[in-house]
Formats: structure tokens, sequence, C-alpha cells
């Protein structure tokens, strides 16, 4: 039998290790279900959700130059319904949008008058207040820091070392 990308085929579990599970396919051969593709939920101990012997459906999400097939049980069947929430928040109009760095970022102007509208923010909103007070927390870290690196480089100068 032929095995493809993107097949959905029923196996057995050969065995199962720390990071994952071995399946026999039809046709003899076997693949890998890595941990992270067992279930929709945090998986900690494969031995929690398989069992040498049984039978499961799976994916192939991948075949390797060494023809290792890669599997998928979570992509073999239908994700669990998400909870409804029952009252979303809704969006500020002057609330920073988070971004990767883990600083708010304000939407509008530029950097010269960011601290300018957080001020604004604040003065309009009294629970913006806390925005205020972590920008100017992050200038403080900022600057301390960048004092404690320049005191760094002055002392491994005088040291010889780099």
């Amino acid at each position: 039998m032929e095995i493809s990308v993107g097949a959905v085929l029923e196996g057995t579990v050969k065995s199962i290790t720390k990071f994952g599970a071995f399946i026999i396919l039809p046709g003899g051969r076997s693949g890998l279900v890595h941990i992270s593709e067992i279930a929709h939920s945090y998986v900690n101990d494969v031995k929690d959700f398989l069992q040498e012997g049984q039978q499961v459906k799976v994916k192939v999400v991948g075949i390797d130059e060494a023809g290792r097939i890669n599997l998928s049980i979570k992509k073999a069947i239908d994700p669990p319904p998400r909870p409804q929430n029952s009252n979303p928040r809704p969006r500020t109009p002057n609330r920073p949008e988070p971004r990767s760095g883990g600083r708010p970022t304000f939407s509008g102007g530029n950097s010269s008058s960011r601290s300018t509208s957080v001020r604004e923010a604040a003065a309009g909103n009294p629970n913006n207040d806390f925005e205020l007070r972590l920008k100017q927390f992050m200038q403080s870290s900022d600057s301390k820091l960048s004092d404690l690196k320049m005191t760094e480089k002055r002392s491994s100068r005088r040291s010889g070392h780099k």
C-alpha cells in the first residue's frame, strides 16, 4: 500500500516512548506520532493517552528523505469545541494593543507623541493610570539598565577583559 502525505489511516500502537508512539500502519510500515501530535490538550505522559495494541486513527503529516513517516492523531480527529465566553470583554478605544515585546503600543501618533497620548489617556480615564505608571517605570528601568551596562564596560576595560 502506498502511503502519502495527507492520508488518514487506521493503525496500531506498537510501542510508546517518552517522546511519542510508534504506530504500525497498513502494509506493515511504521510511523511516529510525536508527543505534541497526540492530543489537542497538553500531553505530559504518552501513556495517559495511548496503550500498546490500541487501534488509532492517524494522519500522515510528513515523510522525510530517509522514508520515516511522521503521523498525527490530533489532525486526524476534529478538535474539541471551544467554550463560548458568555461575557466577552470589549476593547476600550484608548487601550494599548499588545505586541510581542511585552510593552504596550498605542494606536496613532509617532514615538515622540507617545508619552503625550499616554498622559491624555490617563487624564480621561482613571483606569489608564496603570499604563502611565508602567510607561514611567519602563523608562526608568531602561535608563538604569543602560547605566549599568556602561559601568560594566568601563570596569572590563580597566581589568583587561572584554
